[in-house]
This record gives structure tokens, sequence and C-alpha cells, in this order.
């Protein structure tokens, strides 16, 4: 079998592929050299699902490990509310759901069915403004299209030439250590 890949890493690599090469370089090291503002409100506010002291509630499962060997990913929960069948992905305050986000919400999906979990809805939950966001369950073209993206992410080759993009690299948490960008951090 091969590696399984991080469910969160999804949404890095649309973002931006190198940004795991930098990620995996920069992990071991004060994350107070990268992260800005909005990661270090959102690690704030996604600490009690990680310690699972954001509820008491008995039909709440926090923080889960799940993975799926069909798709190859592993990862962690946020939320799954057992008597109303519902998956949540908790986020601080998204100002869009971007494509990546989704993927990683199927991909949790995807794992607690594999598991053996009924699954019947599935959200996002905007911790700033205490609001869910209805996301459609994936349908069977929904799971190949997921299939597909991590088979490409499989296939990604750190050799190709890669092309800055000045909007996303100004948001980028590695902006400034960055060797691709001449970009500064709007943060």
């Amino acid at each position: 079998m091969e590696d399984l890949i991080s469910i969160s890493t999804l949404n890095d690599y649309i973002f931006c592929p190198y940004s795991i090469y930098l990620h995996n370089v920069y992990m071991d090291t004060d994350e107070g050299l990268y992260h800005a503002t909005p990661q270090t409100k959102g690690k704030l506010a996604h600490e009690p699902v990680d310690t699972k002291t954001s509820s008491n509630r008995k039909d709440e499962i926090l923080a889960l490990p799940v993975m799926s060997e069909q798709l190859g990913v592993m990862g962690k929960i946020d939320v799954y509310r057992k008597k109303e069948k519902k998956l949540i992905e908790r986020k601080y305050q998204p100002k869009q759901i971007y494509q990546g986000q989704i993927y990683q919400l199927w991909a949790q999906y995807f794992c607690m069915v594999e598991m053996g979990y009924e699954v019947d809805d599935i959200a996002f939950y905007e911790i700033s403004t205490n609001k869910t966001i209805p996301i459609n369950l994936p349908t069977t073209d929904d799971k190949q299209e997921l299939m597909n993206f991590i088979q490409a992410f499989r296939e990604y080759d750190p050799a190709t030439p890669f092309v800055a993009n000045p909007n996303k690299c100004c948001h980028c948490i590695y902006c400034n250590l960055c060797d691709k960008t001449e970009e500064n951090n709007v943060y």
C-alpha cells in the first residue's frame, strides 16, 4: 500500500504545491517565524476540538482519527454528531469556502463511511459567527473527481517549474521565507 496522504494537505496542495515542501522544512521550527494572525486565530479556535473540550455532548465525537484505504488518505475529523449523523469541519472565519476545503470534507466523509459510520449530512461550522454552512454530500462523480485529484497529488513532481501566483503568495504563511517569490505577506 502506498503511503497515506494527510487530508489536511489536500487544500494546501491546491493553494500551492510548494507550500507543502516549505511546511516540511519549517515544521520543527518556532511557528512564530511563519504563522500570521489568521493561522494563530485558527489554531487557537481549533484547540478545543483537538483537546476534546469544545463540547460535553454525549452524542458528539471530537477529533476522531480517520483513514481510507480506498482513497489512500488519513486525518482527523473535527466533529461527528451521532444522532444527526452529521460530519462538521470547524473553521474560524472563512471568507469563502474553497475547493480544497471541500475536498478535505469529502475525504473525511469517505473515511467515515469506509470506517462504518453513517453520515447523512456534512457542513462547515464558522466559529466566529456560530454559523453552519451545509455542503452537499459528494456524488459518485465528486468521488471520482476527488480520486483524480489525489492521484495528481501523488504524481506531482517537485522538479516541475514553479510559477508563483502573487495573489496567493501574499496570503501564504511561508511567503517571507519562500525562495520562489518576492512578494511580502499581507499580514
